[in-house]
């Protein structure tokens, strides 16, 4: 395991008796580097959506716990926010969730001819995608997902 997942593992275990306790859900953590600068992402979820109040919550929570763990070596930026009603679907979790919705995926290689879809999720296992549009169901190997998110509907 190399720094980067390191710091993801030791924030998820440090985080979650705080996300616990403020009633919320970890959703996933990234470290990672954009531009000059390292990023602490922690993302939270909550049914209905989760506000400001709740990110500072356990952003001000959190804050305590990587000033007296200090394990992070790098200069950072740490943020609490929300995944977005676009959410990627990253964990087992995310896909039993997202059964029904309407999802936007993104293909390396062409299937049926597309690289892109929009449909609703209809079953996963750990091989492969069930997805329906204009009620045909189209399967597809998650090996070939280079993205697949929620659909933003208006």
């Amino acid at each position: 395991m190399g720094k980067r997942e390191d710091y993801e593992a030791k924030t998820e275990k440090l985080i979650m008796p705080i996300v616990e306790a403020n009633n919320v859900e970890l959703f996933d953590v990234d470290y990672i580097k954009e531009g000059q600068d390292w990023y602490l992402r922690v993302y939270i979820d909550k049914e209905g959506g989760v506000t400001i109040d709740d990110c500072q919550a356990v952003s001000r929570a959190f804050n305590e716990i990587l000033d007296k763990e200090n394990y992070i070596t790098d200069q950072y930026i740490f943020e609490v926010s929300s995944p977005g009603l676009t959410r990627p679907l990253k964990k087992e979790k995310d896909y039993a969730k997202s059964i029904g919705k309407l999802i936007d995926i993104k293909l390396y290689k062409a299937v049926e001819g597309l690289k892109e879809y929009t449909g609703v999720l209809k079953e996963y296992d750990k091989d492969n995608i069930t997805i329906e549009v204009d009620d045909n169901l189209i399967k597809i190997e998650r090996s070939n997902l280079a993205m697949i998110r929620w659909a933003y509907v208006e």
